[in-house]
């Protein structure tokens, strides 16, 4: 396994803490400075909005969920992608109620300037 692919995985491994601690800046900072951020049923965050709207998502639900890497690439210096699944549960906040969450995902990764890989493109979907 390459150093980027390790580096990668890492990054992986904070993004999913972040989820599972509702730790909106260190999600934030899993991103690059002009990430996107798609997530299902919700609006499209970008950039400097990100820790504010993983607040907003955090403020309303917790998560206790793993990521299964499926396929991760790199493709060059700069870029990589993966495709993962995670599966755990959601609680949400105002009533308790706790349920089934799995999505099916997909990274788009950049390697920065100061040579750290940063999540550039997500987006999720439930699975079929």
């Amino acid at each position: 396994m390459s150093t980027s692919e390790n580096q990668i995985r890492d990054l992986l491994t904070a993004y999913e803490r972040s989820l599972n601690t509702s730790d909106a800046d260190l999600a934030a900072s899993c991103y690059a400075a002009n990430g996107i951020f798609m997530p299902t049923t919700l609006p499209t965050v970008t950039g400097a909005d990100m820790a504010d709207g993983y607040r907003r998502i955090f403020e309303a639900i917790s998560l206790n969920v793993t990521f299964t890497i499926d396929e991760l690439a790199v493709t060059s210096d700069h870029t990589a992608y993966a495709l993962t699944r995670s599966n755990g549960t959601q609680t949400v906040l105002a009533t308790g109620d706790e349920s089934a969450e799995s999505n099916r995902e997909m990274f788009l990764f950049q390697r920065t300037d100061t040579g750290d890989w940063k999540i550039a493109r997500y987006m999720f979907n439930k699975p079929a």
